[in-house]
């Protein structure tokens, strides 16, 4: 059987969870973050939490937006060649949403050119955030106890059926400023302090749910939705984590969801900053993978 290399865009926050998943040899493919004059290798030399206390505090923040780019040509060929001096016949790269970026197709175009030194399998996963960390972790974890990339594949696929990401903005200044809502929208969910639930859809999109007034009530709302989605599938089942950019949404999260009786079963994972950068500071929501059972089928 031979050697299956574990690769990953940095919006999957993989630096920022749990160090016990950094045993798993994931190699990380940085997206660059621009901001106040700087260039940013994600993960790298740009750390989250000073990032989102930035954003809170910067003079005249539409001046300053932060902008993303794409991993280089350059990388992403040094990627591969060393999955190849790894004496790896086959890699799986696990990709933000293709609906966030061009990132998911440049690297398609990149893995085209290796087709006759090694076998890349280039996944869209449809999310982005911890939740695409998950897959790959979940990847590598599978590929260390000797599945076949086909096997891999196919597990994943079950999980990205099911997976979900729910979060409360509980100020629309960045998405405004992002151009994400704009005109009569922008100027009444100023004005009634609307608070948007948004979620992943099933074709990678980022959109809102519901509309709600306070970040309060969009919390208890998020919650009620997060335990329908849940349903009485066991905690062994699942994985549920908080997801954030500033801590201050977090903590009223963590005093709402026991009222619903919600719990995560997982530590809290911050946002990564080129995904962080487009909702802002004040983002607080969940993550939740479904765990395949035995007795599920692999392609229901």
């Amino acid at each position: 059987m031979g050697k299956i290399k574990i690769l990953c865009t940095s919006t999957g926050c993989i630096e920022y969870a749990p160090e016990r998943y950094r045993e798993l040899g994931i190699d990380i493919i940085r997206i660059h973050i621009i901001f106040e004059g700087k260039e940013y290798l994600e993960g790298l030399d740009l750390d989250p939490v000073k990032f989102y206390e930035r954003l809170e505090t910067i003079e005249e923040p539409k001046k300053n937006l932060p902008s993303t780019a794409m991993p280089t040509t350059q990388a992403l060929y040094d990627h591969f060649e060393a999955a190849i001096a790894e004496g790896c016949d086959e890699a799986i790269v696990f990709t933000l949403s293709s609906a966030l970026g061009g990132t998911y197709n440049k690297i398609c175009l990149i893995a085209e050119e290796f087709k006759e030194r090694i076998k890349i399998h280039v996944v869209d996963t449809k999310i982005s955030c911890f939740g695409e960390g998950l897959l790959a972790i979940k990847a590598a974890e599978w590929a260390k106890a000797g599945k076949t990339s086909e096997e891999i594949l196919k597990e994943c696929a079950w999980m990205m059926r099911r997976q979900e990401f729910v979060g409360v903005d509980a100020k629309l200044d960045y998405l405004i400023y992002n151009g994400r809502l704009k005109g009569g929208k922008a100027f009444m969910g100023q004005m009634l302090k609307i608070c948007p639930v948004v979620h992943f859809t099933k074709e990678g999109e980022i959109v809102a749910m519901e509309s709600v007034r306070t970040p309060k009530k969009a919390l208890a709302r998020m919650c009620e939705i997060m335990k329908e989605i849940i349903g009485d599938r066991a905690p062994e089942d699942y994985v549920l984590f908080h997801i954030y950019t500033g801590p201050s949404l977090l903590t009223t999260l963590k005093e709402i969801e026991p009222k619903y009786d919600l719990a995560t079963n997982h530590e809290a994972v911050i946002m990564s900053p080129v995904s962080g950068a487009h909702n802002g500071p004040w983002l607080a929501g969940y993550g939740l993978a479904f765990l395949r059972r035995e007795d599920e089928p692999i392609d229901g």
